[in-house]
């Protein structure tokens, strides 16, 4: 069990096994465990910080530079219509620290306003699945950029 008091930092020290969609020296992205949509994802900074006020400045272009990309990888990687981000600043922030969902929308989904129902992944598999596809689009992404 961790001594942390914040779930993300062990999750960003990798004392927490997590789904990880990408990690760099900014943000780790992983699934959400438990996704309004399959494919729900948290880009968390590496840094520790509660709200987006508290990010350091040279930090917060670089940190939605991860949620952008993210938020276009999805389309390709799960066939979804378009995203849906959002942050909570705590209030409804479950977790004290900074966090960004970046959630796979299709027209007609259903999810209406700020209620968020939640679904669960059908195995461990079809989860490493979700994570893999994104993975996938993420590195054709930036293949992409490069040329």
């Amino acid at each position: 069990m961790s001594e942390s008091p914040c779930l993300f930092c062990d999750v960003v020290n990798g004392a927490v096994p997590v789904r990880t969609v990408t990690s760099d020296e900014i943000a780790v992205a992983l699934l959400d465990r438990s996704p309004v949509f399959k494919g729900h994802v948290l880009v968390v900074p590496r840094q520790h910080v509660v709200t987006l006020a508290d990010l350091d400045h040279d930090l917060v272009g670089p940190f939605f530079e991860r949620v952008q990309r993210i938020s276009a990888a999805m389309p390709a990687a799960f066939g979804c219509d378009g995203t849906f981000v959002a942050m909570n600043n705590v209030v409804s922030q479950s977790v004290a620290h900074l966090h960004v969902h970046v959630v796979p929308r299709r027209r007609k989904d259903g999810l209406r306003g700020f209620f968020w129902p939640r679904v669960r992944y059908d195995s461990d598999a079809e989860a490493d699945d979700y994570a893999a596809r994104l993975r996938a689009a993420l590195v054709g992404d930036a293949a992409n950029d490069e040329g």
